[in-house]
């Protein structure tokens, strides 16, 4: 029997929760909209409210030459303390809604970029959907999530988008990016890419998904924000109240079950947002091991033969690649000559535990060794030389280098 994927409905639309982070009204200086608080002035501060306007106020500024950030939830920004000469874009819209919900397909249900991210995890959990509620607590918004493709706990957002409508700044025209388009890899997409010079890190994206967009197209490197903007985005998940089988130890300790047990997404939400708590990956204004972009370095991946030189004793996880499933909630295949490894133990070993160069300005988390913190009144240079010496040192005595997670801003650890 063969299953339709029937029309889309009407959607109604919800407004998405509050904003979870400390941000709040327009402000004037890059300091007050991330969650590391660093950052100087900027010149030129835009709120856009519809599609119209958040399209007007990119084009303007790359027709004029203005350096241009467009900010999700300012939750994967490190800027120096100097002045932003150009012009910040937030995404204002906060909206969800349903697109279908069908049993053979599943539900669908269309974004806006600037909807938090965990309003959508509570979305799909609040009407029985699977496939994100390991996903809960993760700041940042719906936009920024596909251009990270986050992951946490053994769930990626590669498993559950379908399309995204973006904005593309090199044509100045609406340009729809379809999964296939998006070379989702770990912590890494077509749209970050378009970031960054040099060969794309290894990872999943890079052995099993071949985009057909150059993100360098002409020589063009886009700095701050990518080439492709998101504006909105499609997710598709299977009807389920019942979880994802549980893919990680800690968590299943915690649930008390056994790894590849299910239990009632609403449980599993529970304890992965007191995870995220106990690491200080949950914000909370009064807990400065909160003034992070949460892990500062991407977990290494490594070819066999890389993965072999490191001690005995190092982990070794296979790398997998969501992109290839080709079943709702099914679970995402290995990549073969791929090895991920901790960068948290890569760290720890080579003697930055928790809570070094306490008091600070600048240190790491009393919680989590790959949080670099803000103690209280930190530049974004004094956290960049703490990660450049975390990562000098780790590559001095492992040979691996480690890659920084957050968009940096008038700053460089190399």
């Amino acid at each position: 029997m063969s299953c339709m994927i029937p029309e889309p409905n009407e959607p109604t639309r919800t407004v998405a929760p509050a904003q979870w982070n400390r941000l709040s009204a327009p402000t004037e200086s890059l300091a007050q909209m991330t969650t590391f608080a660093t950052g100087g002035k900027v010149a030129q501060y835009v709120e856009a409210y519809s599609e119209a306007e958040l399209i007007d106020a990119i084009e303007s500024a790359d027709r004029d030459g203005i350096p241009l950030l467009v900010l999700g939830g300012g939750s994967n920004i490190l800027a120096s303390s100097t002045d932003f000469p150009g012009r910040v874009v937030r995404d204002a819209r906060q909206e969800i809604s349903t697109v279908f919900e069908e049993g053979c397909p599943g539900a669908r249900m269309h974004v806006s970029a600037g909807t938090p991210w965990d309003a959508v995890v509570v979305y799909a959990i609040e009407h029985g959907w699977m496939g994100m509620e390991a996903l809960s607590g993760i700041p940042g918004t719906a936009g920024a999530a596909i251009v990270q493709n986050i992951g946490a706990y053994g769930q990626e957002v590669a498993g559950t988008v379908v399309v995204a409508r973006t904005y593309d700044r090199l044509t100045r025209s609406i340009r729809t990016l379809f999964l296939s388009d998006m070379a989702l890899g770990y912590r890494a997409s077509l749209l970050k890419d378009s970031m960054r010079a040099g060969e794309r890190l290894k990872g999943a994206s890079q052995s099993h998904v071949a985009a057909r967009l150059d993100p360098h197209e002409g020589g063009h490197i886009w700095s701050y924000s990518p080439r492709w903007i998101v504006l909105d985005v499609d997710f598709q998940l299977r009807l389920a109240s019942m979880s994802e089988p549980v893919r990680y130890g800690q968590l299943a300790d915690l649930l008390g079950v056994e790894v590849g047990t299910r239990v009632p997404s609403t449980d599993l939400r529970a304890a992965v947002l007191e995870l995220r708590r106990g690491k200080g990956m949950v914000l909370d204004d009064a807990d400065r091991d909160t003034y992070s972009a949460g892990s500062f370095f991407t977990n290494p991946i490594l070819s066999e033969v890389e993965a072999a030189a490191l001690p005995q004793d190092a982990p070794r996880y296979s790398v997998t690649d969501a992109t290839a499933v080709n079943q709702i909630g099914a679970a995402a295949p290995n990549v073969p000559g791929l090895v991920k490894t901790s960068a948290a133990w890569l760290i720890s070993r080579a003697g930055f535990t928790p809570g070094f160069n306490m008091p600070g300005p600048a240190a790491i988390s009393r919680k989590h060794s790959l949080a670099l913190t803000n103690r209280g009144g930190a530049r974004g240079e004094d956290i960049a030389q703490l990660a450049r010496t975390i990562r000098d040192s780790v590559r001095e005595q492992f040979g691996v280098t480690l890659e920084p997670e957050p968009v940096l801003v008038g700053l460089s650890i190399d």
